[in-house]
């Protein structure tokens, strides 16, 4: 049975990067989170050590995590696997492991080093400060699924975590490669890739 949202699409599996972008955004929404409180956790991350980044920035950055194939899998996994556990449809134990959230359980926060890690080691490591720390929107996120309702948000505080992680990574990267334009010895290289 496909959610609600999905029963007008025509059934698919492979999506372009505009696609994949749309659908990650509405799951976002429809799970309470918006982009910019995504780029608000990287702008407050990496701005620690810049102070050249903007808010903009971030949030581009955040776009282009969403729009990327690897995310797009975490993110409708996850958030379908806490919408499932929220409706009852994931069996016991697992039910009840999941909607507490245990710090035991763990498969959460491999989705989020997964997701982080396509930014190498600083990404996990951004993933690493941004779950043990719990800001803004993933603080929120993660008080909501524990507060005795039936939320669940056992893989989307990580899920979100590890954007935010992974965006941040990407606008130090930025900042980084346009201070080394500023040598005057270097050359340009145009590689046909778009990350």
């Amino acid at each position: 049975m496909y959610a609600p949202r999905r029963d007008s699409m025509k059934k698919r599996a492979l999506f372009n990067r505009d696609e994949m972008l749309d659908m990650n955004i509405k799951t976002l929404r429809e799970r309470g989170v918006t982009v910019e409180e995504i780029a608000e956790i990287a702008h407050m991350q990496q701005s620690k050590w810049s102070s050249e980044i903007s808010m903009r920035d971030c949030i581009d950055s955040v776009e282009k995590i969403l729009s990327l194939r690897d995310t797009f899998h975490i993110l409708q996994l996850g958030a379908e696997i806490d919408r499932l556990t929220e409706e009852g449809l994931i069996r016991e134990p697992i039910r009840e492991i999941l909607h507490a959230d245990l710090g035991m359980f763990g498969i959460d926060e491999l989705f989020g080093l997964e997701l982080a890690g396509l930014y190498g080691t600083i990404g996990k490591t951004n993933f690493g400060d941004i779950d043990v720390n719990k800001p803004l929107v993933v603080a929120k996120l993660n008080q909501a699924g524990k507060a005795g309702t039936e939320q669940c948000h056992t893989f989307l505080d990580d899920i979100v975590g590890a954007i935010a992680a992974a965006a941040s990574t990407r606008v130090a990267q930025i900042i980084n490669e346009n201070e080394a334009r500023k040598d005057p010895n270097y050359h340009t290289i145009q590689l046909d890739i778009d990350m």
